[in-house]
């Protein structure tokens, strides 16, 4: 296999794509024969949008990759956002920098196209920083006992009211795609995701998970072992609609003994239950990307009291266009990045990593500490901590 080329490139219809699904049992280990007939579905629509990369020895398929068409939201405002996911070689073919090859082919096309941003869960974090990407936030269970949830406190603000949910599946992918960016922008939420409509839709086709829509919330879950439910997905755009989920979940509490959600870190869960017995664990990292600075400031959202004027220097080895020196001016929780006429040097001074960690929250004194930033001064310190402030996290996965 050594003596023949790689080539990295976009693969079609005609090529052997099933061949994800054994590198990806080789790569991640064993997975449920009975899903299969979906993860295929999906790699077909990354083909057909051209956005699933191989790696192929002459005819062999020896290493794939591809992004996701996504929005991310940033401060209550959604950024197109590719996510990439499913990077895998062979065992037979590591170390030769097949990898790195097809990091690298998915990051080209990605900018082509025009993202701001990219983001992955990692399965090893050295790669990825190489390119740029930085841990940004977390996706993040709560457990709770289900007894927990049958007397929820009553509303100490504002009337009570309970949104209607009913059973929902793909043919609501698009109602339920606008409940789900609703619901981030109303909690001027920073890190979570939305798909395109059809890779929805196909998510939303699983026998084993029950989706329940309302006029403003959603809720999908499973019993993930006998007497215990996990919610895989919960969203609600008022009072109401919160109430409404956890109502339902809450129905399941004489068998369902353990709960399990995946859950934002201020998820309203904490503040319902009559006993703080609400556990929340981090489980995983994800990564970020900058990709077009001026790009991914103009489509973010920040403090609609703050008004911020910056100097930045920039590095982007991957991307030149990032480089140089910058003025980030922020007002109305607008933001703009605009070439600024200074030498390159002054104000704060980032490379990709540390830009990306900036975006998503990251303190400066941290990023300072870690050799993530330098230059500039304490005042702007405080003034960037404000301006990007954000816990960010996800509860899809990819």
């Amino acid at each position: 296999m050594a003596d023949v080329p790689v080539t990295v490139r976009p693969l079609h219809r005609g090529d052997n794509y099933a061949a994800d699904l054994d590198l990806n049992q080789r790569a991640f280990g064993p997975a449920d024969p009975g899903g299969n007939e979906q993860r295929l579905a999906s790699v077909r629509l990354s083909v057909d949008g051209g956005r699933y990369f191989g790696a192929l020895s002459g005819d062999d398929v020896i290493g794939t990759a591809r992004f996701l068409d996504m929005v991310q939201c940033w401060h209550g405002r959604l950024v197109p956002m590719a996510g990439v996911a499913g990077v895998k070689v062979a065992p037979e073919a590591r170390g030769a920098g097949t990898g790195r090859a097809l990091t690298a082919a998915l990051l080209a096309e990605i900018e082509a196209r025009g993202y701001p941003l990219s983001a992955l869960f990692p399965a090893t974090a050295p790669l990825y920083r190489s390119f740029g990407y930085e841990i940004a936030g977390g996706r993040y269970q709560v457990t709770l006992p289900g007894r927990s949830l049958r007397a929820l406190l009553p509303p100490e603000a504002g009337p009570e009211g309970q949104d209607t949910l009913r059973r929902s599946g793909p043919a609501d992918a698009a109602e339920i795609s606008a409940v789900i960016e609703r619901s981030y922008s109303a909690a001027r939420a920073s890190g979570p995701v939305n798909h395109d409509l059809a890779t929805s839709a196909l998510l939303l086709d699983d026998e084993d998970v029950y989706c329940y829509l309302g006029d403003d919330a959603f809720v999908c879950y499973g019993w993930s072992a006998p007497g215990e439910i996990t919610v895989y997905f919960a969203v609600a755009c008022t009072a109401a609609a919160t109430r409404a989920v956890w109502s339902l979940i809450a129905s399941h509490a004489s068998i369902a003994g353990t709960v399990h959600a995946v859950a934002g870190p201020a998820d309203p869960i904490g503040w319902l239950t009559a006993e703080p017995d609400a556990r929340l664990q981090r489980t995983e990292a994800w990564m970020l990307r900058v990709i077009s600075a001026p790009a991914a400031i103009a489509a973010r959202g920040f403090p609609a009291g703050l008004t911020a004027s910056v100097p930045l220097t920039l590095a982007d080895p991957q991307f030149p266009a990032n480089a140089g020196a910058w003025l980030l001016t922020v007002s109305g929780g607008r933001g703009r990045l605009a070439r600024s006429p200074g030498e390159p040097g002054a104000g704060l001074r980032l490379g990709p990593r540390g830009l990306a960690a900036l975006y998503a929250g990251t303190p400066l004194a941290a990023l300072r500490m870690a050799g993530l930033a330098s230059g500039g001064d304490p005042g702007t310190d405080a003034i960037l901590d404000a301006t990007f402030a954000a816990t960010p996290y996800m509860l899809d996965h990819f």
